[in-house]
């Protein structure tokens, strides 16, 4: 089966061969157009002479584009050459040999050719030719001057005669003398140039035409004075005919007029010459059909004679250039079949390196293949199947490799998301890989200790000892791979700090990879876990200390303040004030273990939140009447920050008012008898995360390092009177509320300046 070909290749292929094809077509198609013009023009003078420039110019356009094109495919052929292309040599040396077998044929007839064109063109105009062509042309002009010359002698005797008789009875002696003479026309004209008398074809016209005043000046200097007419126009006429002499006037129908000679004389009049009033006679005589005929010939071809003569410079280029155009399409032929051939004959050989060299390169993609019959096509057919035979094979490899990092990469992701930390351990204890989750619960970057031991990250050495204690344990005790896992649970503690209260209680789990030598560690925070089952724990021993101790305390201040009662006047004075002070003592110390049983009993009974619409704005501006405004707090003033486009957020108004409460005591006990001490209330909206944020800011000491992370917990306190209580029951309520609180220390300069708590409230729809 042969396999499908790169279509695109193919195309751009076949578009390129038809292109040049089309390209050598019209470049032949308008070089034969133009020896079949060139052919023509030099046969025919007129269309030579009328297209000369032009097919000068076409011939040359032509040759020009011959030789671009020879030029180009010879470029072509050389760049091929110097690429190295798989069968360039063969191609170059088909195109030299049927280059060299057009060129020198047709060279050898090119100068033979050239020297024969050069010498016929030479040959056509002799010395005799022209020497018969002039002498015939003055034999023409030497009988046209006799006719003229007889025509005056003539014409001055009749003058003669005409010089005595009478204007009056002047009609008969000019058409008498006109029969004598056989003239085509006799005028008599007046010195004014008015007719007195004519005879022939002036007699039909209505306005002869009347000699000149030149001609007349002529006539009366020279006595007579001749002129030949119609000649010039007879010439323009072609072709030797008669032509219509225009200058005598409009002819009368069925009259012919011909060249003719024309002769003026003055009839001196004996009687009138004193007066200097002189007259004219004109005689016209038609020349004879043949002689103008021949003079007429004789004249055309000097002429043409003379003008070729003039060309034949320009007619030796041009048969030149049409032997030259013959010379470049013969070799553009050459060459061009030379390439066509040679392209079929190499074709196959080229299709089978550039697929070999292009398998060599790892492009498996489909090849050509020949449909021909003959071996190389076979060949190339063969080679095409083996091609797709391994892209598919490289396909499928491919396939499967992309499922396993597809598998990979969703097993990286899954890792990277992971809230718990993963660790990949070599047996030596070698970090070889973690997760993100794995920095974040052991807050060291872990990336950064890659093929290094666990041990060297800062604060986890015993963490590390441990895990592979544990490690050698599990391996030790399972020999038969019973147990597919150890637990185990860790407490670190941060770098820096070795107190309890800082710790982080890790739960571990770890396992033999199968197939490695490396261990897989996967552990989670449940520090906040630990930290909710405390508070549970403390609720618990909280309703039971309520329940146990209020219920004695009653009896104990009535059993105090009746034996007072019933004492007092009875005892001296020493007595009774230790009776009174002994007695308030006990009533002090039982309120304020009430006290503490009802902050027992708020914690561990707080009532579920009744979510509606607050606006916190106003609960916080309601709250803060209980507290002064100014410095004359001993705990600062209250600074107010509100929020303007702060939504109403969906909350219970009395355990908010208890967190407010519980925040600004926590505030000013915080910075009690400090100088410069202020509390900040701020509210702040986001419209990104559409929540409202309310902060608590002072400038007291801020909060510890080791208190910051069990801030929240029951009984964890830095006051010296407190409970503990309070922030613990602000987390219950965020809760309550689905809040989220955050603490920490303000930090300006590396120096503390207070501490902030604030928590961020759900808008109400």
């Amino acid at each position: 089966m042969i396999p499908p070909v790169n279509l695109n290749a193919l195309k751009s292929s076949a578009a390129f061969r038809w292109t040049v094809g089309l390209g050598a077509g019209v470049v032949v198609a308008l070089g034969l157009v133009l020896l079949f013009l060139l052919t023509q023009a030099t046969g025919n003078r007129e269309l030579y002479e009328r297209n000369y420039t032009l097919l000068l110019g076409l011939n040359v356009a032509v040759a020009a584009l011959l030789v671009l094109v020879i030029g180009w495919i010879a470029l072509r052929l050389v760049l091929r050459l110097r690429q190295g292309r798989f069968g360039s040599r063969l191609l170059v040396k088909l195109a030299a040999i049927f280059a060299l077998v057009g060129l020198m044929p047709g060279l050898m007839i090119y100068v033979v050719s050239y020297q024969f064109v050069s010498r016929s063109i030479e040959s056509w105009f002799d010395v005799e030719v022209e020497g018969a062509l002039a002498a015939g042309l003055n034999l023409g002009r030497a009988t046209l001057d006799t006719l003229a010359a007889d025509l005056a002698t003539k014409t001055r005797q009749a003058a003669t005669q005409l010089s005595e008789i009478p204007d009056s009875i002047v009609g008969l002696n000019i058409e008498r003398l006109r029969d004598q003479l056989g003239a085509s026309d006799v005028v008599l004209w007046s010195a004014s140039g008015q007719l007195i008398a004519s005879a022939g074809q002036s007699r039909y016209l209505i306005q002869p035409e009347r000699p000149s005043l030149q001609q007349l000046r002529n006539a009366r200097s020279q006595q007579v004075t001749t002129q030949i007419e119609g000649l010039d126009e007879m010439v323009q006429g072609g072709n030797g005919e008669l032509g219509v002499d225009n200058s005598v006037g409009p002819p009368v129908p069925g009259a012919a007029t011909a060249a003719r000679v024309k002769a003026i004389a003055v009839v001196n009049d004996p009687d009138l010459s004193v007066l200097g009033q002189s007259r004219f006679l004109q005689i016209t005589t038609v020349l004879p059909a043949s002689l103008v005929a021949n003079a007429i010939a004789v004249q055309e071809a000097n002429r043409q004679y003379q003008e070729r003569a003039l060309a034949r410079g320009g007619l030796r280029k041009m048969y030149i250039g049409t032997l030259t155009l013959s010379l470049f399409l013969a070799v553009f032929g050459a060459v061009l079949l030379a390439v066509v051939l040679g392209n079929q004959l190499a074709k196959p050989l080229l299709l089978l390196a550039e697929g070999v060299k292009q398998v060599a390169q790892g492009d498996l993609t489909p090849k050509a293949a020949l449909k021909g019959k003959d071996e190389l096509g076979g060949l190339t057919r063969s080679f095409a199947d083996m091609t797709q035979q391994l892209a598919d094979a490289r396909t499928a490899v491919q396939h499967s490799m992309s499922q396993v990092d597809a598998s990979r990469a969703n097993l990286q992701t899954i890792l990277d998301n992971l809230t718990a930390g993963v660790i990949v351990l070599d047996v030596n204890g070698h970090l070889q890989s973690s997760n993100p989750g794995a920095s974040r619960i052991l807050r060291a970057p872990m990336q950064a200790y890659q093929g290094q031991s666990l041990g060297e990250v800062p604060g986890l050495e015993i963490f590390a000892k441990d895990v592979l204690a544990q490690f050698a344990d599990y391996l030790s005790n399972n020999a038969a791979q019973t147990v597919a896992h150890w637990q185990q649970s860790f407490e670190l503690h941060a770098a820096g700090h070795g107190a309890s209260d800082n710790a982080i209680t890790l739960i571990a789990r770890g396992a033999k990879m199968p197939g490695t030598q490396e261990y897989l560690l996967v552990f989670d925070d449940i520090s906040d876990m630990v930290s909710a089952q405390r508070a549970e724990a403390w609720g618990e021993v909280a309703r039971r200390l309520a329940h146990e101790i209020k219920n004695p305390l009653t009896p104990i201040q009535l059993s105090a303040e009746r034996l007072e009662m019933k004492l007092t006047g009875k005892l001296g004075p020493t007595e009774q004030a230790l009776l009174t002070k002994s007695v308030k003592t006990i009533v002090d110390q039982v309120d304020a273990m009430k006290r503490l049983v009802n902050e027992f009993r708020d914690y561990a009974r707080l009532p579920a939140a009744e979510l509606v619409p607050v606006d916190l704005n106003a609960l916080i501006s309601d709250v803060l009447q209980l507290y002064h405004s100014d410095s004359s707090s001993p705990a600062g003033p209250v600074i107010v920050e509100f929020d303007p486009k702060a939504r109403p957020i969906l909350g219970d108004a009395h355990l908010l008012r208890q967190v407010i409460h519980n925040l600004l005591q926590n505030a000013q006990d915080a910075q009690e008898g400090k100088e410069g001490a202020r509390v900040t209330l701020k509210t702040d909206y986001s419209e990104s995360s559409n929540r409202v944020r309310l902060t608590v800011r002072d400038n007291g000491a801020g909060f510890p390092e080791h208190i910051l992370k069990r801030a929240f917990e029951p009984y964890v306190t830095t006051k010296v009177k407190g409970t503990g209580l309070g922030l613990a029951v602000v987390k219950k309520i965020a809760d309550e509320h689905g809040a989220r609180i955050d603490i920490s220390n303000r930090v300006c300069g590396g120096v503390v300046q207070g501490a902030q708590v604030s928590l961020s409230f759900a808008v109400a729809a």
